[in-house]
């Protein structure tokens, strides 16, 4: 599978750029064409459930994913980590999140582990490069 990285270093409080990253429906408001609908009750954490639905009527597919780790930053270590894994047949794999202290600000680091079901390995770069575009854009428009 396609993995890839995204680091970004933004002058918001831990606590807040963790909020801010893991606040599904707002990656989804980031990713054209995407909406997500959460399928769990609230409060966000480990089991939770939701869908990223994307494109427009018949041209569109669900990423359906599952939070399989959880831990806040401050509430065990100083850095907060959550893992998503995707749970559809269309597209497969896991992304990690982690949110760092760092100086007055935060250090975020999203990983991801992607694989579009329908296309052959030989299109894995491709993959991991369209996903940290994609992504990066996401991530720096939640934290700002």
């Amino acid at each position: 599978m396609p993995e890839f990285r995204i680091a970004h270093r933004c002058p918001l409080a831990p606590a807040e750029a963790w909020r801010r990253v893991t606040d599904w429906p707002r990656h989804a408001a980031q990713v054209p064409l995407t909406r997500t609908t959460v399928l769990t009750p609230p409060p966000t954490g480990r089991g939770t459930r939701f869908v990223a639905r994307t494109g427009v009527g018949r041209l569109a597919f669900d990423d359906p994913m599952e939070v399989t780790a959880w831990q806040p930053p401050g509430a065990i270590a100083p850095f907060g980590r959550c893992r998503l894994v995707k749970t559809g047949s269309f597209l497969t794999g896991w992304a990690e999140i982690e949110v760092r202290p760092v100086g007055t600000g935060s250090y975020v680091v999203w990983r991801e582990d992607l694989r579009v079901r329908p296309l052959p390995r030989f299109l894995d770069a491709l993959t991991a490069r369209a996903g940290r575009v994609v992504f990066g854009y996401a991530l720096r428009k939640v934290l700002a």
